[in-house]
């Protein structure tokens, strides 16, 4: 057998059976998990479909979205027969923004504190499920992710588990073609799906194998690079930790 092939089927079952373990050991019945189109969830849900046949649920929740990531999703979901259901959180995050804008800051432009709204509805959705079924929430994210803080907090960053956070992003698309994820899913660029024409390489101003080959220890051979991800990497410590608290 090829040893990549090899080293792929061992991945994918350590992982699975490390959701499972995580699982039981929480005494939780199943998992929940957004699907959004893209390859991280993809991969997740694909894993989590292994371990929990009947309770796994997935939630496709489009707000404003592009169609064509609810095409994907869906897709997905139906290629390997994974419970879903579409949850259209478009109103709820137009009545909630309403709500927070005063009359001057409608005209002005807070785009992405408006934009952080939507995977932080999300969240809260996946923990109704999680607590009615009492599933635990699987999050997406990945390694590469992770470092350099490109999540929301307490949006797609809140999750009781995360299989893939040990993961870079290369890594992930590995077992994604293993796993027969439709190709289409693994070759999009990568987009949080915040707004139209998003991409994460754009909002983050570096490459994904840029970030993967300084997260692996590799040269990059351009300082300035490397400094916008160690920055990256520090300032956003306060992501990837539990709140601080006084030491005294």
């Amino acid at each position: 057998m090829n040893w990549r092939i090899d080293k792929l089927i061992n991945l994918g079952k350590e992982l699975s059976d490390w959701i499972e373990n995580k699982v039981t050991m929480a005494k939780g019945k199943g998992v929940v998990l957004g699907l959004s189109g893209g390859i991280d969830s993809a991969v997740v849900a694909v894993l989590c479909k292994k371990v929990f046949p009947k309770h796994t649920l997935a939630l496709v929740m489009p707000c404003h979205s592009i169609s064509k990531d609810l095409d994907d999703a869906l897709e997905l979901a139906k290629k390997f027969n994974i419970f879903y259901k579409i949850i259209d959180l478009s109103g709820i995050y137009d009545l909630f923004v309403s709500v927070l804008l005063d009359s001057k800051e409608k005209k002005a432009s807070f785009k992405l504190a408006k934009e952080n709204i939507k995977p932080r509805l999300r969240m809260i959705t996946l923990y109704y499920f999680a607590n009615k079924l009492n599933y635990l929430v699987v999050g997406t994210g990945n390694k590469t992710e992770l470092m350099v803080g490109y999540f929301t907090k307490y949006g797609d960053g809140g999750a009781d588990i995360l299989p893939l956070g040990n993961l870079l992003k290369n890594q992930v698309r590995e077992l994604a073609e293993y796993l027969r994820i439709p190709k289409k899913i693994i070759s999009k660029p990568p987009s949080a799906g915040l707004w139209k024409g998003q991409t994460d390489e754009e909002e983050i101003g570096v490459s994904y194998e840029q970030l993967d080959k300084y997260l692996n220890g590799e040269e990059l051979n351009n300082k300035m690079i490397e400094e916008v991800i160690q920055n990256k990497i520090i300032t956003s410590e306060h992501k990837r930790s539990t709140p601080t608290i006084p030491d005294f």
